[in-house]
């Protein structure tokens, strides 16, 4: 299927399975994975990016018709002017014809005021010094860099995508633990009222809950906005209005943890990363580079022919006011005897551009190699935290149960309560960023590796 059709058929199953809300938005239920589908389709980037590739292409497959022979057609009528046709003056014999003897005036040719023309030309590189195949191999390398700069700007794409969905996630899962908070500390306030009517705790117990509460209030504000601002960026990734009340029908699943080494990691990032083959590709232009610089030392050979319809035929004596046809084959050579060193210096700059490219390899090498080895550690840390935070999260509800226990029982402070929940909200909060933050570095160790 067409990808522009199958992205709107999805879309439009998308939004008939999910109605519109009683605010006028667009709301969308959307898995990870059609998330990436759709902004895959709709990313302007993505399609310039393709653009580009198509160009890239077009261009090296002009280049390599260079290689061929070329076929050219031209014609051409003029209207002279008319002047006297040319003549010969021959004397007449003077015997049997006077005396003294006279002359004669022979024309020679016609005043032809019509001329037509019609001419092919055919055209053969024969020899160039590599001059055209390494024009080609330039421009066959440019367009494969190209096309991996497509695949990376995809693999951005896939990575940004990801990232903005679990934002939302995060955002949208932190006002729930808000909205659970709040609930708590309402509670809570309603038990200290009653015991303030009933004179076991003071005024300021009572005050000290409403402060908690109302900070909870600025913080569901908070967390109320951030998941707006949350999906609009996920919308306008992936090219949705940003009308549209994103839906997250994707849950965090903890994946095995990997079991290759940090090594072989960067080897394979090294070996299938775009932006290592893209490179690979131009340092091999580059190289063509030096090659084409180096033509200019050697002779350019061609093979022509041409064949000629002309009404009069300038090679045919005499001229007639007919179509004649004529034709001509033959090998033309140049060769620079002296440019002042322009082929040398030429040839200098491609081998500087050469080292240059070669260089940049190494140096992207290295970077993959911290980039892999930054993303490793950071997806590992996560793994392990997530561990430690689910641990606080069962500690802290354990704290707050007790807590809240004694304090209906008379046996703990109202401080102490108020600790207790701050402490929950925290845990919750730092579990819930642990969860994120382990899926965000997995994808961005598989865009790191080239996965």
């Amino acid at each position: 299927m067409n990808p522009i059709l199958r992205s709107s058929v999805l879309m439009v199953l998308l939004f008939l399975s999910h109605p519109v809300s009683s605010r006028g938005q667009e709301k969308m239920s959307v898995t990870l994975e059609q998330a990436i589908e759709i902004g895959l389709e709709n990313s302007k980037g993505l399609h310039a990016s393709a653009m580009r590739v198509q160009a890239a292409e077009s261009r090296s497959s002009e280049v390599q018709a260079s290689q061929l022979p070329t076929l050219k057609a031209s014609g051409s009528y003029n209207r002279l002017s008319d002047i006297p046709a040319f003549q010969a003056t021959i004397p007449q014999d003077a015997f049997g014809r006077g005396f003294p003897p006279q002359s004669v005036s022979v024309p020679l040719s016609q005043t032809i005021l019509n001329n037509y023309s019609l001419r092919l030309s055919l055209q053969q590189p024969l020899f160039t010094g590599m001059r055209l195949k390494s024009s080609s191999e330039i421009a066959d390398f440019n367009a494969q860099a190209t096309g991996e700069n497509y695949n990376r700007d995809r693999s951005e794409l896939v990575y940004n995508i990801k990232n903005a969905y679990w934002n939302l996630y995060e955002a949208i899962e932190f006002k729930k633990v808000i909205d659970e908070n709040i609930e708590q500390v309402q509670s809570h306030l309603k038990n200290v009222q009653n015991l303030s009517k009933q004179g076991i705790v003071t005024k300021n117990e009572v005050l000290k809950v409403e402060v908690q509460l109302s900070s909870a209030r600025v913080m569901q504000l908070t967390a109320q906005n951030n998941v707006h601002l949350a999906t609009l960026a996920l919308s306008n990734l992936i090219g949705l209005p940003l009308t549209t009340e994103i839906q997250i029908a994707s849950d965090i699943q903890m994946r095995p943890a990997r079991e290759s080494e940090l090594n072989a990691l960067v080897q394979q990032a090294i070996g299938i990363r775009p932006e290592v083959k893209g490179m690979e590709y131009r340092v091999k232009a580059n190289e063509s580079a030096v090659t084409l610089a180096r033509s200019g030392w050697f002779p350019q050979i061609y093979l022509t022919g041409n064949y000629y319809y002309a009404r009069p035929n300038q090679r045919i004596n005499p001229a007639a006011d007919q179509f004649k046809d004529t034709w001509d084959v033959g090998l033309s050579l140049s060769l620079d005897i002296w440019n002042w060193g322009t082929t040398m210096h030429q040839t200098n700059q491609a081998q500087a551009q050469l080292a240059e490219a070669q260089a940049e390899m190494g140096q992207l090498k290295d970077a993959i190699n911290l980039e892999v080895t930054q993303s490793y550690l950071n997806m590992n840390e996560s793994r392990e935290r997530i561990g430690v935070a689910e641990t606080g999260v069962r500690e802290a509800e354990e704290n707050y149960r007790i807590t809240n226990e004694k304090f209906k029982a008379g046996l703990a402070l109202n401080s102490d309560l108020l600790d207790a929940e701050a402490a929950l909200l925290q845990a919750k909060w730092s579990h819930i960023q642990a969860l994120v933050d382990h899926e965000v570095s997995q994808a961005r160790l598989d865009k790191a590796v080239g996965s």
